[in-house]
């Protein structure tokens, strides 16, 4: 039995507003998280994942505010990251109301953090964000591709398939995978990385980074995606997600 694909908006939020550049730079004003939240649970989208990309201290409040308002609003899950460091940030943000919590950089600092998570909250809530680039310069990876950490500027020298195998083995439940190449671009996600990841994880596999057009979203399905992610199609109007849906739909893909 195949599983539906997931269509997800991404709320990339600073200092309580959404925002949306190119490859994380030049951001713009999107909008108001709660009400878009709240827009997109109307029109249909599976679930949200709403990333703090400040994350700075002084933030986090206003994190937790966000969080608060924004799951009030909708009755489709929520997953929330951007500065989680420990199991005990996880247990504030469900407790604000997110469903699923996403980690990343503290993850790459100390795997265990991971396995921390798992243990104590099941690896259902644990959704491992992964920014990747393709290698460039002096850096060699045996996939090609390497994680990367502070918006894609800093390469780690981590394999991301490596690594999204070691995490899922610690208690990922989830990978989410975005191409730091393609983020904001509107290019297509990078369908030779995500069938590299599809390989070695059978957890599910959410692509993001890079979407256009429906025909973007059902290729990534076919490369292995079991969920679809965007943010500027979606915020800018450019494409709705009964559109995608629709889309995928009628290319055969199993939708909800």
């Amino acid at each position: 039995m195949s599983v539906a694909v997931r269509v997800i908006p991404c709320l990339d939020v600073d200092a309580g507003r959404v925002v949306k550049g190119v490859n994380f730079e030049n951001l713009r004003d999107a909008g108001d998280p709660v009400e878009l939240a709240a827009k997109y649970d109307l029109d249909g989208a599976d679930e949200l994942t709403f990333l703090d990309v400040t994350a700075s201290s002084g933030n986090r409040e206003t994190t937790f505010d966000v969080v608060r308002r924004t799951a009030e609003q909708v009755f489709i899950p929520l997953t929330v990251g951007g500065g989680v460091r420990s199991a005990d940030d996880v247990d504030r943000l469900l407790r604000a109301g997110a469903d699923k919590v996403s980690v990343n950089t503290a993850a790459i600092a100390r795997p265990e953090l991971i396995s921390d998570i798992a243990h104590r909250f099941g690896s259902q809530v644990l959704v491992l964000s992964v920014d990747a680039r393709r290698v460039t310069g002096e850096t060699v990876t045996d996939s090609g591709y390497e994680v990367t950490t502070h918006g894609g500027k800093r390469g780690t020298g981590m394999d991301v398939v490596e690594w999204a195998r070691r995490a899922t083995e610690l208690g990922a439940g989830e990978i989410l995978l975005n191409s730091m190449d393609a983020d904001g671009t509107l290019e297509g996600f990078d369908l030779e990385m995500l069938g590299s990841v599809r390989e070695v994880v059978s957890v599910p596999l959410i692509a993001s980074g890079g979407a256009s057009s429906p025909a973007d979203f059902v290729a990534a399905a076919r490369a292995g995606a079991d969920a679809v992610l965007a943010a500027s199609v979606f915020h800018f109007g450019k494409l709705t997600i009964t559109q995608v849906k629709h889309a995928m739909a009628e290319a055969g893909v199993d939708v909800r």
